[in-house]
C-alpha cells in the first residue's frame, strides 16, 4: 500500500505523479502494489503525517487487500512509524528506506556497496531508538531504563564507529579517483538526468558498450567510463552515472558524491529527459536543479531528449536541445556532432612543420590532437592538425 499527501503547494496532480513514482520505486525493489491513498491536508500531522482518521482508513484498507507493507512518499520521524504500525497492525516503511533497499540490491562495485552502507547507517541512526522500544515496555523501576540506554549508547558508538571508516573508504577512492582523472588526457561525456531516462541505453549506443539496461527506477548505481564512438577531435570516453529523482535526500546525495564526481568533473554534460513521459518538464527541471546544486557549470551542460521515437516527433537538433532515440539509433549522429564542435571549440587547426628528428612532438600531436593531412619532405613533415588551445604555446616554433 503506497500512501502520500497532497499539499496547498502540490495539489492532487503532483501529489498523484509523485505517487505514479513511489509505485515504479516498488516495483523496482520487487514489490507489488496493490492499493494507494492520498490524504489532502495544509501541513503534516506530527503523530501519523496523515492525520489518525487517514490511517485507520489506510489500516482497513491494508486488512481488506492483505497488504504486507505500507509505504509513505515522504520520510518520517521514528515516532511516526511506530505510531502508524501500530495503527496499521504492519510494517510501515518510507521513501528513503525504499530507496536504499533499491540502492542495496543493485549495488555491485565495491564502491557503490560502501556508499550504500554508509547511506544506510546515516539514515538508522536517529532512528536507533526503534530497536529498543521493547524495553519501554518493561515493568518500571530501577534496572529496567538504564539497560536499554546502556545498549543504545552502544549501538550508537558502534554505528558512528562504523560511519566514520566508510567515510575515510569512500575519502581514498575519491583520491584514487582523481589521480587516475589527472593522468588522462581524454576529454570526458558525463550522462546525467533522471533515473530511467534511458542514459545507460544512450551509454550503450555511443559506446557499443553493454551496461545493463531495463525500463525500472535505478537500474544504474556505478558509475562507468568507456570509449566513445565515432571520429573525435580528442580522445573522448563516457561517463554513465547513477540517476536522480524527486525527494532523493540529502544523505543519500552525500554518501553517492563520488559517483556523482564524474559528472561535477567531466567537460561536457549531457542531461539526458525522458520526452515522452508525461512530467518530463519536471523531470528536466529537478534534473537541472540537482546539476546547479552539485555546481556544474550550464555552459557545459546539452540537454539530450530521448525516447522521441514514442512521440513521433522529429530528430536532431531543435534550438538549444537534441532529439534522438538511444534505442534506434537515430539523432545520435547529431548528437555526436554537437560533441565534436563542443570540442573543436576548445582548440583551434594550425599548420605546422616538424622535424624528422623530433618523433616525440609528432607523437604528441597524435596522442592529444587530430592530424587532418600530413606531407613529408626531406628534412620534416608538414602537418595540418586540429590541437587543443593548452598545446599550442609548446608547439609555437614548429608553426609554419
Amino acid at each position: 500500500m503506497i500512501v502520500g499527501i497532497a499539499r496547498p503547494g502540490t495539489g492532487r496532480f503532483g501529489a498523484n505523479e509523485h505517487l505514479d513514482e513511489l509505485h515504479g520505486l516498488v516495483e523496482a525493489a520487487s514489490g507489488e502494489v496493490v492499493g494507494r491513498v492520498l490524504q489532502e491536508r495544509r501541513a503534516p500531522d506530527s503523530a501519523t503525517w496523515i492525520g489518525k482518521g487517514k490511517a485507520n482508513e489506510v489500516a482497513a484498507l491494508v486488512a481488506e487487500t492483505k497488504a504486507a507493507l505500507v509505504v509513505f512518499d515522504d520520510d518520517l520521524s521514528p515516532a511516526q512509524l511506530r505510531n502508524l504500525e501500530k495503527i496499521v497492525a504492519v510494517k510501515v516503511i518510507d521513501r528513503s528506506t525504499l530507496i536504499l533497499d533499491i540502492f542495496a540490491k543493485r549495488a555491485r562495485t565495491a564502491e557503490a556497496r560502501t556508499q550504500v552502507e554508509l547511506a544506510q547507517l546515516e539514515y538508522m541512526l536517529p532512528r536507533l531508538t526503534r530497536q529498543w522500544v521493547h524495553l519501554s515496555r518493561q515493568a518500571g523501576g530501577i534496572g529496567t531504563r538504564g539497560v536499554g540506554e546502556t545498549q543504545l549508547e552502544i549501538d550508537r558508538r558502534l554505528v558512528r564507529t562504523r560511519i566514520r571508516r566508510l567515510e575515510e573508504e569512500l575519502r581514498k577512492i575519491e583520491q584514487s579517483r582523481r589521480l587516475r582523472r589527472s593522468g588522462r588526457s581524454v576529454f570526458t561525456v558525463a550522462l546525467a538526468g533522471y533515473t530511467n531516462a534511458g542514459k545507460s541505453t544512450l551509454f550503450n549506443r555511443l559506446t557499443s558498450d553493454t551496461t545493463y539496461a531495463a525500463d525500472k527506477l535505478f537500474a544504474t548505481l556505478d558509475s562507468k567510463l568507456r570509449r566513445m564512438n565515432g571520429e573525435m577531435p580528442l580522445q573522448t570516453v563516457a561517463a554513465d552515472t547513477v540517476g536522480f529523482v524527486r525527494k532523493l535526500p540529502h544523505h543519500l546525495v552525500a554518501s553517492f558524491r563520488s559517483t556523482m564526481a564524474e559528472t561535477t568533473e567531466a567537460d561536457l554534460v549531457l542531461h539526458v529527459v525522458d520526452a515522452s513521459h508525461p512530467a518530463s518538464d519536471e523531470q528536466e527541471a529537478v534534473g537541472r536543479e540537482v546539476l546547479q546544486n552539485l555546481g556544474v557549470d550550464q555552459s557545459n551542460v546539452v540537454v539530450v531528449h530521448n525516447k522521441v521515437d514514442r512521440l513521433g516527433a522529429g530528430f536532431g537538433r531543435a534550438g538549444d536541445v537534441v532529439r534522438v532515440s538511444a534505442l534506434d539509433g537515430r539523432g545520435i549522429g547529431e548528437l555526436l556532432a554537437v560533441i565534436r564542435e563542443r570540442q573543436r571549440a576548445l582548440g583551434q587547426v594550425v599548420e605546422l612543420l616538424i622535424p624528422h628528428h623530433e618523433a616525440k612532438v609528432r607523437a604528441r600531436l597524435y596522442e592529444t590532437g587530430r592530424v587532418e593531412a600530413i606531407t613529408e619532405r626531406e628534412e620534416c613533415s608538414e602537418i595540418r592538425a586540429w590541437i587543443p588551445s593548452a598545446q599550442i604555446p609548446e608547439l609555437e616554433q614548429f608553426r609554419k
